[in-house]
């Protein structure tokens, strides 16, 4: 069957199922769990997907599910949709019927949402799956927000076994209700963190040419890093080096021997990415000679950057057209900071990460992400369904051309 007589059908049941995924959604934002502890969203996601029939793969390792279509022929092309599930340590304070119910956890980056409009895309395709050309295998991913990132683990499991595209979204509160962006190329900065700790030596404050002042050079190592960037990088290839902790001292007349320090850096291109390490040791070596201290530098590479493919994307502009028009689809342009572990299926599979509008001020959905009074506007949901999967559509046909 061709994709228009398809999409008519597709978008057809996504209207039917809209509020129900809408009830879905404010089921697991009222019951937000933390990275590797999904174990109500991955049940819930279970239920209603073996409910349409789909072959389901868990693991025993994590909560993620992942659920084909129908069952998976050789040499059948496959087209990913991934939704991650977890939420994060932070009191809600937006005061909705179906506000947290667990106290210091919320859906407080719109994972809530991408759940329930995967599982809708998936509930609105089953009507139709004897009828595609090819596979649709939808991924359903634990830990998103944890440092390691939940992506490994289900590419581990295989998730992207057979995999010729993979699309996922991320609620926006950036963009209007009504509004997708898309970006070519680098979208998202790599994610790694790092660890110093410094050691020197105790003295009585009264003192302090008996010691080493583990304070003291901290401030200076501090100062030393936070010029990398503005003196070391090319200004063209934006680069982030931010602390965001530092712990150290027991008392006020006491010279403190041992300060830790952690942090992250953000990068768009891998040359400044790897560089960067090497300079933050010199600085913190250099520093700690001179001063009579000694160091660890722990430095761990997170999350690459999240790259998109240019066709992939072009799929998706293509479907925005036809969902919310031309003018409402919007070129994001400069990428952002922000770290995405969708970034590692990128780096197996081509496909495109785009972002879906939630702004609407009369809901109060236009707070920032990682905010107590974030929220995501329901009118987005059927926005993003319909997007997933005519972009699925489009991404099959255009394999099939291919061969």
């Amino acid at each position: 069957m061709e994709i228009e007589k398809l999409k008519k059908i597709i978008f057809k049941e996504i209207e039917k199922i809209n509020q129900r995924v809408v009830e879905i959604r404010h089921d697991l934002h009222m019951h937000p769990e933390l990275s590797g502890k999904e174990e109500h969203t991955k049940y819930l996601v279970k239920g209603v997907l073996e409910a349409y029939g789909y072959e389901i793969k868990e693991s025993n390792r994590h909560f993620g599910v992942i659920a084909n279509l129908k069952p998976c022929k050789e040499g059948e092309p496959i087209i990913a949709i991934r939704a991650d599930m977890d939420a994060l340590p932070i009191e809600e304070r937006t005061k909705k019927p179906y506000a947290s119910r667990e106290k210091g956890i919320m859906h407080a980056c719109g994972h809530d949402s991408h759940t329930a409009i995967a599982l809708g895309c998936a509930m609105a395709m089953a009507s139709v799956k004897d009828k595609i050309k090819g596979n649709i295998r939808f991924i359903f991913q634990p830990s998103e927000e944890s440092k390691e990132g939940g992506s490994l683990q289900m590419i581990e499991d295989g998730a992207l076994d057979g995999v010729k595209m993979i699309f996922g979204l991320h609620a926006y509160p950036y963009l209007k209700t009504g509004q997708i962006g898309y970006k070519y190329g680098v979208m998202m900065a790599s994610a790694d963190i790092f660890t110093i700790e410094i050691f020197g030596k105790a003295s009585h404050g009264a003192r302090p040419h008996e010691g080493v002042d583990a304070i003291l050079v901290t401030s200076l190592i501090v100062n030393s890093i936070n010029h990398i960037v503005s003196r070391r990088i090319d200004p063209l290839h934006p680069a982030v080096i931010s602390l965001g902790t530092i712990k150290g001292g027991t008392a006020s007349n006491i010279i403190c021997d041992h300060v830790v320090l952690t942090g992250t850096v953000r990068t768009v291109n891998e040359k400044v990415r790897y560089s960067i390490p090497n300079m933050m040791e010199e600085s913190i070596k250099g520093i700690c000679k001179s001063m009579g201290a000694t160091y660890n530098f722990n430095y761990v590479y997170g999350q690459p950057e999240l790259i998109n493919d240019k066709e992939a994307t072009d799929i998706v502009v293509e479907s925005g057209k036809e969902v919310v028009g031309e003018e409402n689809c919007i070129d994001l342009v400069d990428p952002v900071m922000g770290g995405e572990d969708f970034s590692e299926y990128l780096k197996i599979v081509r496909g495109s990460f785009f972002r879906l509008g939630t702004c609407n001020e009369e809901k109060k959905t236009c707070e920032p992400q990682h905010n107590s009074r974030f929220d995501v506007d329901d009118d987005a949901l059927q926005i993003g369904m319909k997007m997933l999967s005519l972009s699925a559509l489009k991404a099959l046909e255009r394999i099939k051309d291919e061969k």
